[in-house]
C-alpha cells in the first residue's frame, strides 16, 4: 500500500528537542508526495555559552539519536536526514562519512546530512571562497573551518554568533541576520554559507542573493535540496533560494 500523503517519499528528519526551525522550514519547502516527518534528540542541557558546553551538545547529540531513529522509524519512512549540521561536520570528512555509515548500516536506509548537503551546494555554484554565518561557540566554528578546508573551500570571513543557548539559536532576529551578511559581504568571496539548522535563514536568504549578486546558501534549503536530488526529485521550489530553483 501508497502513503496517501507521501506517495513519492517519507522523509523521516532527525533535530534537536530544542530545534523550532527546521521543521516548519522543511514544511515550507514541500513538494507534491513528499512528507517529512520529524524525531527529536533529546537535549537534556542546552547551554551553549562555552566551547566545552558545546561539546557536551555534541555529546547528547551522539548518545541520543539511535533513540529518535527508532522512533521515526515506526513510520515506515523511506529515507532520513539529518536537520542538524555540527554533529555532520565535527569530526571532518571522514567523520561525516562515518555518521552516514553508522546511520545507514543501522537503519538501511539512505541518509542526508547538512554537510554532505553543504559540499554538493558549493561544488553547484562552484563556489571557492566564501564568508560564513554560524550560531556557534569558537570551537565548532574552528570544527566547521577544517571540514571547509577539506573540501577545498577557503574561509574569507566568519561570523561566531555565540548564542548562549541552543533555543536562543532560534531568536535571533532577520534584522541582525541581514546585517551581518551586508558586514560579511565582500568582492573576495563568491558566496555566504549559513549553517545552523535552528537559524532561520530560509527566507532572508532568498532575498539576500538579489542585493548581494551571488549565492547564499541556506542550510535547511541546501540538506532539503540535496534531499530531494538524492531522491531523483527534480521539482523547483520558488521563494527558497537560487539552489532550489535552479538546480
Amino acid at each position: 500500500m501508497t502513503d496517501a500523503l507521501g506517495w513519492r517519499k517519507k522523509f523521516g528528519v532527525l533535530a534537536p528537542s530544542t530545534n523550532t526551525i527546521v521543521e516548519p522550514d522543511f514544511h515550507a519547502m514541500a513538494v507534491s508526495g513528499v512528507t517529512s516527518h520529524m524525531s527529536r534528540i533529546h537535549i537534556r542541557d542546552q547551554d551553549l555559552s562555552s566551547d566545552e558546553k558545546m561539546v557536551r551538545i555534541i555529546e547528547q547529540i551522539d548518545n541520543e539519536i539511535l533513540f529518535a531513529v527508532d522512533r521515526v522509524m515506526t513510520a515506515g519512512i523511506d529515507y532520513l536526514i539529518m536537520g542538524v549540521s555540527a554533529e555532520t561536520f565535527w569530526e571532518g570528512i571522514e567523520g561525516n562519512k562515518a555518521l552516514v555509515k553508522r546511520l545507514e548500516d543501522y537503519t538501511g536506509l539512505q541518509v542526508a546530512t547538512s554537510s554532505s548537503a553543504c559540499q554538493a551546494a558549493m561544488e553547484a555554484f562552484k563556489l571557492n571562497k566564501i564568508a560564513v554565518i554560524t550560531p556557534y561557540q569558537a570551537v565548532a566554528d574552528e570544527k566547521l573551518r577544517r571540514f571547509l578546508s577539506e573540501v577545498q573551500v577557503e574561509v574569507v570571513r566568519l561570523k561566531g554568533l555565540r548564542c548562549p543557548t541552543a533555543r536562543a539559536i532560534a531568536e535571533v532576529s532577520e534584522d541582525t541576520l541581514r546585517s551581518y551578511l551586508q558586514e560579511l559581504d565582500g568582492d573576495d568571496i563568491d558566496g555566504i554559507l549559513q549553517m545552523g539548522t535552528n537559524l532561520s535563514m530560509l527566507r532572508l536568504a532568498d532575498e539576500a542573493e538579489r542585493w548581494l549578486k551571488k549565492p547564499v546558501i541556506a542550510i535547511n534549503a541546501a540538506t532539503w535540496w540535496y534531499a530531494l536530488r538524492h531522491n531523483n526529485i527534480g521539482d523547483r521550489i520558488y521563494g527558497c533560494g537560487r539552489l532550489l530553483r535552479e538546480f
